[in-house]
């Protein structure tokens, strides 16, 4: 008997919380449902965000601010653009003018030989984000 699951939720790992927390939910539109406790007003190291019945989570690369370099390091995330999250998304076009709307930069929805109309783009971190539906 296979394992039961119910749910898919991927952990990125973030430079910068509030970067990301504005991006994912002032931005994309995404829901902050939980995080742990704020070490100062506004930041904290991990956070569990939902939109409509799709969670993600994020967490610091740095769990100490005084760790964390100036500017995010090439090695750490020199291997975010390969990867990416795909989202099921019934009207990739108007994904795409939303984001546009938001001022994000993406490329307009391409329709993929197998099918799918898609729509690529990145994170603040450099994950590549891609919004899809069947053509």
């Amino acid at each position: 008997m296979p394992i039961e699951v119910r749910g898919l939720a991927p952990l990125l790992q973030v430079y910068d919380m509030p970067a990301s927390i504005h991006f994912y939910c002032d931005l994309l539109g995404f829901a902050l449902v939980s995080h742990a406790p704020e070490y100062a007003p506004g930041r904290f190291h991990w956070a569990l965000l939902e939109l409509n019945d799709v969670e993600l989570m994020l967490n610091t690369a740095y769990e100490n601010e005084h760790e964390r370099p100036p500017v995010r390091e090439a090695a750490r995330v020199s291997a975010h653009d390969d990867t990416c999250i795909y989202f099921g998304c019934p009207d990739v076009d108007a994904a795409y003018r939303h984001i546009r709307e938001k001022g994000i930069e993406a490329k307009q929805p391409q329709l993929a030989s197998y099918g799918m109309k898609q729509l690529y783009l990145h994170d603040p971190d450099g994950y590549n984000l891609c919004f899809q539906w069947p053509a």
